[in-house]
């Protein structure tokens, strides 16, 4: 069954104060009116729905942004619903760049600073939300707040993987780093997964060394299908890497992919070939699965789109798509290989699966976000596409199944882009948290306004059309 939330009106906001009379007109509503941020539309179960509420859509045009040097680096100002595309072109242009990047850009700055961000480059980096210098929140009273480390500190990371439970984004200053001009992109084969984990976290634990002495980017993704080769997610491999998968897969048919980069500056275009040479000597990967192109970083930071522009044109991007994204503990993610990639996915995955490991320390626990309690956890991603609901409800049912699969074995994974609909299950998945989460909620959203798409707490005030 597909739920939906459909407000009572849509709000264009030509700046924060208009988002600040709107939630205020909210908190002093009678009815205690719902009101939800919108990003781009990339919520997977609904979160940015305000049923019988207020839908506050903040990307629905491009803003002015300032970049300047300030006491803790480059940085660039911008607008909560800015999309991170937009963001990079405008920075770009001036040499500079966001150090922490999502694999997608089309998605706002508000949206992915709720949540977290992360990519790739969150080993070295940690996700976009530790690259933030300061916000403008919208609080669930309508008050219009500036915050930092300095500056009402416990707002500013309550808000910054908070789920949009406690304000509005409406403005970001965000750290900025030189861009590099081209990017080296790497992609070998693994048919082992203890040496594919192994080579993936030697490689996170170089994150404090020179750039020449280890890669940017860091992720992964395994390869149950083999007709995923060639999807949205993994054509790098065809028709100019044409490789045949069947001589390489072992018993099980399973096989994992590295996929890394190297950044450089045209001028050092000479030394690049060594220094990827001297690293990947130390990598224990298939001999002769070594497949790379070279592009510009735009073009590789933008990639996902590209794909994404074929996958329209195909009819095949605007359909349901059930993702489970997980964060799982180093010294279990043996026992999630066996028990899923190897047991209940199959043969069949109806889309791409992402896995890679982070590192803990890059992570500010003041922040909102729970992370498993081991200093190095994975990032798996079912990325799922439905294309009828006969798959969609045979997909939603193997979420389940790895879910059920992950407490049988005790493996204490943490959802990443979380999706509970119970209080109980929330407590559970904030833990220790869940206290300060709570307290922060009655503090800035008393009356329980903002974000109820999540699920996480009934509005104070219900009205007749909700009993």
């Amino acid at each position: 069954m597909v739920r939906r939330a459909e407000p009572i009106a849509v709000v264009h906001p030509a700046s924060a104060d208009d988002v600040a009379r709107v939630v205020g007109a909210a908190y002093q509503s009678a009815h205690g009116l719902r009101v939800s941020a919108r990003g781009h539309g990339h919520s997977i179960n609904g979160q940015a729905g305000a049923r019988k509420g207020v839908v506050i859509e903040m990307s629905s045009r491009e803003r002015e942004v300032r970049m300047g040097v300030g006491e803790k680096g480059s940085y660039v100002e911008v607008w909560g619903g800015e999309l991170w595309i937009q963001v990079l072109r405008k920075t770009v242009h001036y040499g500079m760049a966001p150090k922490s990047w999502t694999d997608y850009l089309y998605l706002s700055v508000g949206g992915t600073l709720s949540n977290a961000g992360i990519s790739g480059q969150t080993f070295n980096h940690g996700p976009q939300i530790n690259n933030v210098y300061d916000l403008d929140v919208v609080t669930g009273k309508g008050e219009l707040v500036t915050c930092s480390e300095d500056r009402n500190p416990h707002l500013f990371h309550a808000v910054l993987g908070g789920l949009g439970q406690f304000g509005i984004i409406t403005r970001a200053t965000i750290a900025l780093e030189p861009a590099p001009h081209r990017v080296r992109w790497i992609r070998v084969l693994y048919s082992n997964f203890s040496t594919f984990t192994k080579d993936q976290e030697y490689l996170i634990s170089l994150h404090g060394k020179p750039a020449k002495e280890r890669f940017d980017y860091v992720e992964g993704f395994v390869i149950v299908d083999e007709g995923l080769i060639n999807n949205w997610r993994s054509s790098f491999f065809s028709p100019t890497n044409p490789i045949k998968l069947d001589s390489l897969k072992p018993h099980g048919g399973v096989l994992y992919c590295l996929e890394i980069t190297k950044n450089y500056q045209q001028p050092n275009a000479h030394t690049i070939d060594q220094e990827i040479d001297d690293l990947l000597k130390k990598l224990d990967f298939i001999p002769k699965t070594v497949f790379t192109t070279d592009l510009a970083y735009v073009d590789f930071l933008d990639r996902v789109h590209k794909s994404e522009l074929k996958m329209r044109s195909k009819g095949l991007w605007e359909v349901p798509h059930p993702w489970l994204n997980l964060f799982v503990p180093k010294s279990r993610i043996a026992d999630f290989d066996k028990g899923v990639f190897k047991g209940i996915l199959g043969n069949k995955t109806s889309g791409p699966i992402l896995i890679y490991p982070m590192n803990k320390n890059k992570w500010d626990e003041r922040s909102s976000v729970v992370t498993p309690e081991e200093e190095v956890f994975y990032l798996v991603g079912f990325l799922r596409s439905a294309l009828d609901s006969e798959t969609l409800e045979k997909l939603r049912r193997q979420n389940r199944q790895i879910l059920r699969f992950c407490d049988d074995a005790s493996i204490k994974v943490k959802q990443y882009l979380p999706h509970y609909t119970r209080e109980e299950e929330w407590k559970d998945h904030f833990g220790d948290k869940w206290d300060h989460f709570y307290h922060m909620k009655m503090e800035y959203d008393p009356r329980r306004i903002l974000a109820t798409g999540q699920r996480i707490f009934k509005p104070s005030i219900t009205t007749t059309t909700d009993m």
